[in-house]
């Protein structure tokens, strides 16, 4: 009488298909504070990025999203995020997100709104923000402060 509930557990477990080609390996390290009692702005970045994957998801009319990597911005360097987005049919799309070169934790909130921004809009016009980026698998990569921009000059 024991084994019955298990059995069914177990031929249940055995016809459900669990995908995680797309799913964060490790759960997310909590933001530690510094020596000085502030958290760590490039962490939170991350993290905030990181959760942002089913807003994401929504805003391109995808069934999954995944952020694979993310660089917080710098003195030296732009913020970059890369996303992988799963579409119905087993579809992939694989984008790298290029944002501002800065520090600061007001633009970690302005990198995912232009991200999730970007993928809901009508994006007719990418020669003027697509960018050549020897890190992206394809290549390429958004540059979403372009865009932006271009966005800002086309209400005017």
């Amino acid at each position: 009488m024991g084994s019955a509930p298990v059995m069914a557990r177990s031929r249940a477990a055995e016809r459900s298909v669990v995908d995680t080609a797309l799913r964060p390996a490790v759960p997310l390290p909590a933001v530690m504070p510094q020596a000085d009692g502030q958290p760590d702005a490039a962490q939170e970045f991350v993290n905030r990025l990181r959760s942002a994957a089913p807003a994401f998801a929504v805003a391109a009319g995808a069934d999954t999203a995944v952020v694979r990597e993310v660089v917080p911005p710098a003195r030296h360097r732009r913020a970059r995020c890369r996303l992988v987005l799963r579409f119905p049919g087993e579809v992939e799309v694989d984008l790298t997100f290029l944002g501002a070169v800065s520090r600061g934790s007001v633009l970690a909130e302005d990198f995912d709104a232009l991200i999730e921004n970007w993928l809901a809009s009508d994006r007719s016009n990418e020669s003027a923000w697509l960018v050549s980026d020897d890190e992206s698998p394809d290549g390429l990569a958004i540059d979403v402060t372009a865009w932006a921009q271009l966005q800002r000059s086309a209400a005017v």
